[in-house]
């Protein structure tokens, strides 16, 4: 497989801790190290990663036309 560019948001991993509905769910997820080891992996593999910003309305713009 090759996988040469490789996309994932910036989330907001404080605030969503202050929700405490989900603050024990996504405390135990460890978002930072699965960060942390994708950019490694990305390195060593010579692949792209792009970190979007929360607030890019990636699901509004059609991927075909623009």
């Amino acid at each position: 497989m090759n996988h040469s560019t490789i996309v994932i948001e910036d989330l907001n991993v404080s605030g969503m801790l202050k929700n405490h509905k989900l603050a024990s769910a996504i405390a135990d997820c460890g978002f930072y190290e699965f960060k942390r080891q994708l950019t490694y992996k990305c390195e060593w593999y010579g692949s792209k990663l792009v970190v979007a910003d929360r607030f890019y309305p990636s699901s509004q713009i059609c991927s075909h036309c623009g």
